[in-house]
């Protein structure tokens, strides 16, 4: 079989024509069938107003159903989609649609307020996704072809419109198909170039691994702006025939919950914050109790309890999957120890935008706790290090996922790969015999000790994560010292009674407690406390460049 990602598409629909296809959460649902209706009069309009194929066309607004019309239209027309975050700023939005030389711009109402026309002066056009109605044209052509649409399909397809009238763009493996604007950590972001070989592999490894039919559910909660979102609760269910609901409001984890009792998704794709914030505060404050400790020491009971509790974490999330796969960060040890313990069907997946996203990943019933998994199919990973298995070392992968390069930056794409092909990805880790990758922390987020000992921010930040009243912190370098910046849990003190100024004691006794697990060369000298949440990514990884100057 030829690797064609669009044949995936066009089969699908071809397949799939009367089921449902995409819903917006709480509003109107698509079938495939309308979704290539759709599709059919967005190729109309770019082929009316002169798009050509390898044209780029931008989507910035958050997830819908249109937002996945707007994006697979793209492709299967033979243009490049540049999906844009919601949440970027609207200069860095202007910026990255100058960049990319987009010339038509999909965009969310809530994000087109904040944007000004004047300041992306090579579009030809802003399209709104939610009706796609002409926002701004400034193209005879583009005016024309929207205001007479629906007589050029009646024209084109005057029986009607069927399945043998679908005919995509027939993509090649090294042909551009994404460009995706990486917001990473640190400040600037690149344009990340992925070919159709990287959609169509990360498409076929999910097939091959994830247990999904025609007509099964699926909730969209990662913005697929990000290629963890689009490849994994879009375009790989999208392929296969699945339902995708979409959350168009933020998902916040009452949203989230909500929405898992009434869809009853067959699988959970998710970042580890939304699963951490789930159990921490509907599942754990039920078993910190004195009883239920001591009862979970007792080996009888203890399964018929593990069975109970285990229940009670499946039901928060819809009790219709087969398992929870988690990515894009890492997880709290506590609560992944947790899940092992009450044999929770979870498995933690390793990528990157620069791949696409797919660079590690196994099964959960053979998952190794602590680790992201095995090399997938098609890919290769090496951990550069005398002794991978003991000595940390930065994982280096290629194949198919890889992406082209970053795009009109010759200089980033020569720093990420080695002469003999290989992307460096940044990542340190180690690797056991059986090949199971355990993450150790970002190459440029670890810090250096007095005596020249390598720290890992992350792994104090873990154990950190899990002292009293702490919601979320950060270690940081001041002056060879080591300082703890921490969002403290309001809520939870409050409820207990606590006051703002208790927050102080409170801390320095965490910080006391904590360095008692450390070896000397990382413990911490001071803590410093933040009255608000640290800004984050759109993976929920929390941006540290802002945080390394924090004085206090």
């Amino acid at each position: 079989m030829e690797q064609q990602f669009n044949a995936f598409i066009e089969n699908s629909i071809r397949k799939n024509w009367d089921l449902n296809a995409l819903t917006d959460y709480n509003g109107a649902t698509l079938q495939y069938k309308d979704v290539a209706r759709k599709i059919e009069k967005i190729h109309i309009i770019f082929e009316e107003s002169g798009i050509g194929k390898g044209d780029k066309i931008a989507i910035c607004g958050r997830n819908s159903s249109h937002w996945g019309v707007a994006f697979l239209a793209t492709l299967t027309y033979g243009a490049v989609a540049v999906p844009i975050l919601h949440e970027f700023k609207a200069d860095n939005v202007h910026h990255i649609v100058n960049h990319s030389e987009a010339k038509l711009l999909f965009v969310g109402d809530v994000v087109w307020e904040n944007l000004n026309e004047a300041a992306m002066p090579l579009l030809e056009g802003v399209v709104s996704i939610q009706d796609f109605s002409i926002l701004i044209s400034r193209s005879k052509k583009l005016t024309h072809a929207r205001e007479h649409l629906n007589e050029m399909f009646g024209r084109k397809y005057p029986k009607n419109f069927r399945t043998e009238h679908i005919d995509y763009h027939k993509d090649q493996p090294e042909e551009l198909a994404v460009i995706n604007y990486t917001s990473g950590t640190t400040s600037f972001s690149k344009g990340v170039m992925l070919p159709y070989r990287s959609l169509w592999s990360n498409v076929k490894f999910a097939i091959e691994v994830l247990p999904m039919n025609p007509g099964d559910k699926v909730v969209s909660m990662l913005p697929m702006a990000h290629m963890y979102g689009l490849a994994f609760e879009f375009l790989f269910e999208f392929s296969i025939g699945c339902q995708i609901f979409f959350l168009t409001r933020t998902p916040s984890p009452k949203i989230i919950f909500q929405a898992f009792a009434e869809v009853r998704p067959n699988l959970v794709i998710a970042v580890p914050l939304i699963i951490e914030k789930i159990i921490k505060k509907n599942v754990l404050p039920k078993l910190q109790t004195p009883t239920m400790k001591v009862l979970l020491k007792v080996p009888v009971i203890n399964d018929k309890i593990k069975e109970s509790i285990r229940e009670k974490v499946i039901s928060a999330f819809g009790g219709n999957f087969s398992m929870v796969v988690v990515g894009g960060a890492a997880f709290n040890q506590e609560v992944e120890q947790f899940l092992k313990m009450i044999e929770f069907p979870y498995t933690v997946g390793y990528g990157m935008t620069e791949c696409g996203p797919i660079v590690c990943y196994e099964n959960w019933k053979r998952f190794k706790p602590g680790s992201c998994g095995k090399a997938v199919q098609r890919m290769d990973v090496k951990i550069l290090s005398p002794d991978p298995a003991t000595i940390v070392g930065e994982i280096a992968c290629k194949g198919p996922n890889v992406m082209l390069g970053y795009y009109k930056n010759e200089e980033a794409t020569a720093e990420a790969f080695d002469k003999d092909g290989w992307l460096h990805t940044g990542d340190l880790a180690v690797m056991d015999k059986e090949g199971n990758v355990t993450i150790k922390g970002r190459n440029k987020n670890m810090l250096l000790g007095a005596n020249g000992q390598n720290i890992y921010p992350e792994e104090i930040e873990d154990k950190l994560n899990n002292m009293p009243y702490v919601a979320e912190s950060i270690v940081v370098q001041q002056h060879d010292k080591l300082v703890g910046l921490v969002y403290p849990d309001f809520d939870e003190a409050f409820a207990h009674g606590l006051k703002t100024e208790d927050m102080e004691r409170i801390m320095e006794e965490n910080r006391v407690a904590l360095n008692s697990m450390l070896p000397v060369y990382s413990q911490l000298s001071k803590m410093k406390i933040y009255p608000e949440e640290f800004e984050k990514t759109p993976k929920k990884s929390i941006k540290r460049f802002l945080y390394q100057e924090a004085k206090g």
